[in-house]
């Protein structure tokens, strides 16, 4: 395993979401590329980062269809499905540290493609709701899904299937961010997915301290502030960042890890190379933070004529 630098710090996370639409693009296509006569195969996964102040967040899939074309609507030739039968409900709050839900795979022409959809059941309001979620201690409540039955969830991703092999493709749908309260009191799915490839990717593991799972800790993958990715460990304090895109360009990533009511423990430096997940601690020796104490301060706040008889 790698020695890298850990040292404990105050530090308040950023976000970043992924670009996403929930709608029909035009028609047509333009610069695609396919090897006539040669195909490859597409498996694709869907993953997700830890739901905030929910217990479930479901959603049920119809199928993922891909396109050559950036531009193509759902109503243009050229799509292929990969169409789940029977339509499959998935709660994505179970998919987390690293687990991976398979969505299934088809075989391709060759060549450069650049859209997926990802098509959910129409909604419902009687029993079995086919999207939903339940808040931390309540019920199951209807999910909105606007253009997500009729024209799929737009995903803007290129990826290229050769002659011969495989195009490995995680989706990984941020539930935290993807559901928002509407003033009503009903709850829209407003997704934030990103589309990570298997042939460019790896992970970050590693343990907590078992004693902090009830302080709830979370820990992030960042890169220059912006959080790449996060999640939450089980209870034996095991956690996994996946996947996250391999090191290059983007520099390595840093590892924070925090904790209601201890410091924060922030670990830089730390590579991720393709199908390889790096560790960085181990259950011998977890992650444990240091607690943290709160102080008061008091005084006065003074207009700025006065301040300079201080």
């Amino acid at each position: 395993m790698q020695t890298i630098a850990r040292h404990a710090v105050r530090l308040v996370p950023l976000t970043i979401a992924a670009t996403l639409a929930a709608c029909g693009g035009g028609g047509g296509s333009s610069g695609t590329s396919t090897q006539l006569g040669a195909t490859g195969t597409l498996n694709v996964a869907l993953t997700d980062a830890p739901a905030c102040g929910f217990d479930a967040v479901n959603v049920t899939v119809t199928k993922v269809r891909v396109h050559q074309s950036g531009n193509a609507s759902e109503t243009d030739a050229g799509w292929t499905d990969i169409t789940l039968n029977p339509a499959r409900k998935i709660n994505l709050v179970n998919l987390t540290n690293g687990v991976l839900e398979s969505l299934g795979q088809a075989a391709l022409p060759a060549g450069h493609y650049s859209q997926l959809r990802l098509v959910l059941a129409a909604d419902s309001t009687g029993p079995g709701l086919a999207n939903s979620v339940v808040p931390t201690g309540g019920t199951e409540t209807a999910l909105v899904t606007p253009s997500a039955a009729q024209s799929g969830l737009k995903l803007i991703h290129e990826f290229d299937v050769a002659a011969g092999g495989s195009a490995d493709l995680t989706l990984d749908f941020d539930a935290c961010k993807s559901v928002v309260k509407r003033g009503n009191g009903a709850y829209g799915l407003k997704p934030v997915i990103s589309v990570t490839a298997a042939a460019t990717s790896g992970g970050i593991s590693g343990y907590v301290d078992p004693a902090l799972v009830a302080s709830k800790p979370v820990i992030t993958a960042q890169q220059n502030g912006v959080v790449v990715k996060s999640t939450v460990p089980d209870a034996t304090g095991a956690f996994k960042l996946a996947p996250l895109t391999q090191t290059g360009a983007g520099g390595n990533y840093t590892v924070v890890v925090t904790a209601d009511a201890h410091a924060s423990e922030v670990i830089d430096g730390v590579p991720v190379s393709t199908s390889a997940t790096t560790q960085v601690s181990t259950s011998a020796a977890p992650i444990a933070l240091p607690a943290s104490t709160m102080a008061k301060v008091s005084g006065a706040v003074l207009p700025v004529a006065a301040q300079g008889d201080v």
